[in-house]
């Protein structure tokens, strides 16, 4: 299988659950400028919306969006269960409403904060962020979201939570939410995939970025 990625975007995800699934994977590079891969493709020929992640199976066959990546990576492997409830299950549609919340009140408004065409509504869209975050810090679990074990929400939400500084965030205003994002960070699988996608601990913070881009991320970030 190849994941088409681009460190410390919404792909560290799936690529973080390879990782806890012990899945041999090929990480592909996607250059968000040109949207040529790195092993020389044109990714819109992959992803015509040009996002990533995209899932290439063995058999050409290509799956897209985070969230129902991770749950077929969980599927596809008898170990998937300690990251995914079985099929049908209340906590399965429990799990799929926590990958729901993530993507659509988390994901997706803390893009576009990173974007300058939507600079005249930051302020309103980091209101909306923040609001969501004080609900789910009222909500989360410890040590993970479910209170339980990780799952592929975990990893999810440790990846929107790792571009907060970059947007305005301030994570500690979120005792929960920091305690979280530490504990998760300190995963093995968590920390060579943090390894392999070039991500490093930032001074003085718990956030992680590219070495040669300490400062800024914005192409790092799904728009």
């Amino acid at each position: 299988m190849k994941l088409y990625m681009h460190p410390g975007a919404c792909s560290l995800s799936p690529h973080i659950v390879c990782r806890e699934l012990g899945l041999e994977i090929e990480t592909i590079m996607v250059d968000r400028a040109n949207h040529r891969t790195s092993d020389g493709d044109d990714y819109l020929a992959i992803n015509g919306t040009g996002y990533v992640p995209a899932l290439m199976l063995d058999d050409g066959a290509v799956l897209t969006e985070g969230p129902a990546i991770v749950q077929f990576l969980a599927e596809s492997v008898p170990g998937g269960r300690k990251l995914l409830p079985e099929s049908g299950s209340l906590a399965r549609s429990r799990m799929q409403s926590r990958l729901n919340f993530i993507t659509a009140e988390l994901h997706k408004p803390m893009a576009m904060l990173f974007s300058a065409a939507y600079a005249p509504s930051h302020e309103a869209i980091r209101a909306l962020v923040s609001n969501r975050l004080d609900w789910l810090n009222g909500r989360i679990g410890e040590p993970y979201l479910d209170g339980t074990g990780f799952s592929v929400a975990d990893a999810y939400l440790f990846v929107c939570l790792n571009w907060s500084p970059w947007i305005g965030i301030d994570l500690d205003r979120w005792p929960k939410l920091s305690a979280f994002f530490s504990h998760v960070a300190e995963r093995p699988a968590v920390r060579e995939a943090l390894r392999a996608e070039g991500l490093h601990e930032q001074p003085g913070s718990i956030f992680f970025a590219p070495a040669a881009d300490q400062t800024h991320r914005a192409a790092a970030v799904r728009p």
